[in-house]
């Protein structure tokens, strides 16, 4: 499957996400994949924030046209939420609220991070895709989020979105990256950094042979990631 053609709603997300330390690492690869290929970027496509609060993690995409999700990661286990400004699930879309079932079920453990959509003064979140996984349970779970006729095969852009972390493949990345930077992307360096290996000063000039790794340092131990 080519992820950025994936037709999937969040019901397809939620079966095939991976455990959450898998989805964690996976995300954290892919801040730092782009920490390298983007370092002077203020608005790289994918970050990690590691401990920015006792106890949490956050990892995030922000395509700057209006898409993005947010990942928590913490002892209660992992929240998820997307938004896809042109989904018809989109409260701008509709009646200005957030769709049937999105939220309604989300347990008490995440109600904080819920809050915390709103946090910015909106009344209505941004929001038309959210997952959860409490530490212990075996599945990702959902709202009963039902769609109408008409929506479409990604109508709350859950496969846009999230697709390539469902894929979770270095060439699934390289394949992203090649297309989104316009440049060829080593794959061996690309799978370095997808088994969280440290860095070496050779993968760093594989994917970027104008940053160093000691110029790097600060920014990927930021992420949590072993700078070697």
């Amino acid at each position: 499957m080519i992820w950025w053609n994936a037709a999937m709603s969040v019901h397809d997300i939620a079966r095939r996400l991976p455990a959450v330390p898998v989805l964690r690492d996976r995300c954290r690869a892919l801040a730092t994949l782009e920490a390298v290929l983007a370092p002077d970027d203020p608005y790289r496509r994918h970050g990690f924030a590691g401990r920015p609060s006792p106890g949490r993690e956050r990892a995030w995409m922000d395509n700057g046209a209006g898409d993005s999700y947010g990942i928590v990661f913490s002892a209660a286990g992992a929240f998820v939420h997307g938004f896809d400004h042109e989904s018809p699930l989109s409260p701008y879309a509709g009646d200005g609220t957030v769709w049937p079932g999105v939220l309604d079920a989300v347990p008490e453990a995440f109600r904080a991070c819920v809050e915390e959509l709103s946090a910015d003064g909106d009344d209505v979140p941004e929001v038309t895709v959210c997952l959860w996984r409490e530490a212990g349970d075996d599945r990702w779970r959902t709202g009963e989020v039902e769609f109408d006729e008409g929506h479409g095969d990604d109508p709350d852009g859950a496969g846009h979105l999230f697709g390539l972390l469902v894929e979770g493949t270095a060439e699934a990345y390289r394949d992203w990256a090649e297309d989104y930077h316009g440049r060829p992307v080593d794959l061996d360096a690309v799978r370095h950094i997808h088994a969280l290996r440290p860095l070496t000063p050779g993968v760093v000039a594989a994917l970027n042979p104008e940053v160093t790794l000691d110029r790097l340092r600060p920014a990927v131990e930021a992420l949590g990631y072993p700078s070697g």
